[in-house]
């Protein structure tokens, strides 16, 4: 069998084979020994995997990751770590024990100890605990700092350093406004402090924090446990025998308990997967998990039933869902936490997962629970999560991503032009000279203005005429940038801020703020959100020239809800009945997936196409959901017919799917109550024996645009 390598793919191997020496004829190679790079492809250990021909002794460690980056990204990461470990050593691939005795031992009364938050981990208790070792638990302050809180937290310090305490400030991110205050406090300090005296801090990366601290001070930070073993491992660690024992039902509180620290940190570790997990990845502490876990025992303790719905309801819609924004994200969480909290919990071998690996076992004691935790395997499948096999490789590319944008924004300038090759300046002129030749002039709104005049029985002028105004404000901003651009490069006009940052931008691959403040939601980078955004003009130009089309890019629209309800509207008045009335049906074309296949418009509603769908795909034969073929993160999606229809009703076996803008999902909340980046909910059949639950778990949604 050949191999099949999707273009984004090709287009980064024929970058290498045109733009490096090394890799001339790489191209040639993939071409002539497919079987051989298939083989790579499907590898589950790639990064390792042995080059065809010459290759593998041609090309050297880093070259090596250059072109996994190109064909497997997924494994760019482990790539990485296997470079560092044999170059620079073991100890640089793993994370140091978090140890407080030795960070004590490099303080002095006059050296702060700060420590560095990360979501999910709070050292308080690991401080109050080393503080009993050092015998000064008879000698602690603490303080959370926030509003109105400056004065009392002074107060505290000045105290410490006089009777020889340990004052902890926490949350200094959260007192901005009080920083220099502290700053001034910390370079007050002299050598007449009492000897026993330590400021402890904590903050999140902030870039308020006083930066003299930072310098002088003992820098910690303790990762939260990573995993679903440590997770809940450190979770049942908190909840002993006799807490249990003092219930009425000591088994059955075992068992929730038990059910909720596995739920714990299931909905935590969903947030690795990115917007797949959660549209927001929401902090969730172990504060959450003990209020819900003393109310079941209190609730245990006061009926004979245990009440089930009671508690999924508290703990899906009070204390876990009270960090919950995105409505969509609640429902994943209730729906998760039916799992969890049912009768069959307190049944022996329940599985909590389809693989059956994860499951509920007899009520003995803490110790029992551990030791079946202990025999876990340190890496859980996606499964286990509810999802799809292929969200592991959604999560190594997310990480993948982050790294390198990373070193780009950390490389700054020092990139070196090698001999022969452009100079930053050659290169950015030439790349603003390509995109100004491809980004056509401002449309001519006052012609659009007339061939689409306002009419009331056809919202679409409308529509048209207030999209081309809205990219001519882009156009108009880009255009007007690149051509100042060139001057400054040339030594004619000042080089600003603003055109320093849209230099480095294009430098860097990346769509500059100026622009992104005018434009669309877009991940992609700047070479793909060039192509985009004429693809977009050219939808604009097509209408004006031929009119209305057949069937609509979707995700060509800058501003997609007012095309929506056009369309909405259209009918309304053709109908003469209140738009409220009116909702969207929903049918999938067979067959068709482009806006060519589109023959002629319908009578009613429209037809839009461009989808893309992620965490599952719509089966071309029977339009119904089923599960994404391997290592396909997105597919594309048939042509979706629009049918406006009064006073609908909800058909039975179909998922409520959301449509987003781009694949970030998370957007900010508009006034409509929806996130910025939400288009519609469509709906999808589901096949039998898998209920719209199972897809709702799965985190299945349709992306009008992809990040390249």
């Amino acid at each position: 069998r050949q191999m099949c390598i999707r273009d984004r793919t090709w287009r980064d191997l024929w970058y290498l084979d045109s733009k490096y020496e090394a890799f001339k004829g790489i191209c040639s190679s993939v071409k002539s020994s497919a079987a051989a790079y298939r083989d790579i492809f499907l590898s589950a250990s790639a990064h390792r995997a042995k080059l065809p021909g010459d290759w593998e002794s041609k090309l050297t460690p880093i070259q090596r990751m250059l072109f996994i980056r190109c064909l497997r990204l997924d494994k760019l990461m482990e790539a990485v770590i296997d470079f560092v470990s044999s170059v620079l050593g073991e100890r640089f691939v793993k994370p140091p024990q978090f140890d407080l005795a030795t960070s004590f031992k490099d303080a002095t009364p006059l050296t702060p100890l700060v420590f560095v938050l990360s979501p999910g981990a709070d050292p308080f208790e690991e401080w109050k605990k080393f503080a009993e070792v050092q015998r000064m638990s008879k000698k602690l302050s603490d303080i959370s700092l926030g509003q109105g809180q400056g004065p009392r937290a002074e107060r505290l310090f000045r105290e410490g350093m006089e009777s020889g305490m340990w004052v902890l400030l926490q949350n200094c991110h959260l007192a901005t406004s009080w920083m220099p205050t502290l700053e001034r406090l910390v370079e007050s300090m002299t050598n007449s402090v009492h000897p026993q005296f330590r400021l402890w801090l904590t903050s999140m990366p902030n870039p308020s924090f006083p930066v003299a601290i930072l310098q002088n001070g003992v820098k910690m930070t303790n990762e939260p446990p990573k995993g679903m073993r440590a997770n809940v491992s450190r979770s049942l660690v908190s909840y002993t025998d006799p807490m249990f024992e003092r219930c009425k039902n000591p088994n059955v509180y075992r068992k929730l308990t038990f059910a909720m620290c596995f739920f714990h940190a299931l909905i935590q570790e969903r947030r690795k997967f990115g917007p797949l997990g959660w549209n927001i990845p929401y902090e969730y502490t172990t504060g959450d998990l003990n209020c819900c876990i003393q109310q079941i025992g209190m609730f245990l303790d006061k009926y004979e039933d245990v009440p089930y719905k009671v508690i999924r309801e508290l703990s899906g819609q009070i204390h876990y869902g009270g960090r919950v924004t995105d409505d969509w994200d609640r429902r994943t969480i209730t729906t998760i936490l039916e799992t969890f909290v049912k009768p069959d919990v307190l049944r022996d071998d329940y599985a909590f997962s389809a693989s059956g690996n994860f499951v509920s076992i007899p009520a003995v004691d803490q110790k029992s629970y551990l030791s079946y935790v202990d025999s876990w395997s340190s890496s859980v499948a996606p499964e286990a999560f509810g999802l799809h096999d292929n969200a592991d490789i959604t999560c190594a590319r997310n990480e993948t991503f982050d790294t390198l944008s990373t070193i780009v924004a950390l490389q700054g300038d020092a990139g070196v032009v090698s001999g022969g090759a452009k100079s930053s300046d050659e290169t950015v002129n030439e790349l603003a000279s390509g995109i100004l030749q491809r980004v056509r002039a401002p449309f001519d709104i006052a012609a659009f203005q007339t061939k689409f005049p306002t009419k009331y029985e056809d919202s679409m002028n409308t529509v048209v005429v207030q999209e081309a105004i809205r990219f001519n404000r882009l156009v108009l901003a880009l255009r007007t940038s690149l051509q100042s651009i060139q001057l400054a490069i040339k030594g004619l006009m000042v080089m600003s801020k603003e055109l320093e940052e849209l230099y480095r931008a294009i430098l860097n691959n990346q769509v500059p703020t100026i622009w992104a403040d005018k434009a669309y939601p877009s991940l992609k980078p700047l070479a793909g959100w060039v192509s985009d955004l004429v693809d977009r003009l050219n939808m604009i130009d097509m209408w004006f020239e031929k009119g209305h089309p057949k069937a609509y890019w979707i995700g060509g629209f800058y501003f997609p809800q007012a095309f929506l309800t056009g369309i909405l509207q259209n009918y309304a008045r053709q109908q003469k009945i209140s738009i409220d009335t009116i909702s969207y049906g929903f049918k999938w074309e067979k067959g068709k997936t482009t806006g060519d296949d589109i023959s002629d418009p319908p009578e009613t509603g429209c037809y839009v196409y461009g989808m893309y769908i992620e965490g599952a795909r719509i089966d071309l034969d029977t339009m119904q959901l089923a599960e994404s073929h391997p290592k396909v993160l997105f597919e594309g999606t048939p042509v979706l017919r629009l049918l406006p229809t009064v006073d609908r009703q909800q058909p039975d076996n179909v998922y409520k799917c959301p449509m987003y803008k781009t694949l970030r999902r998370a957007g900010t909340l508009s006034t409509t109550g929806h996130s910025t980046n939400y288009v519609l909910t469509a709906e999808i059949e589901t096949p039998p024996g898998f209920d719209a639950k199972h897809w709702i778990k799965r985190g299945v949604a349709m992306i009008c645009a992809l990040n390249y």
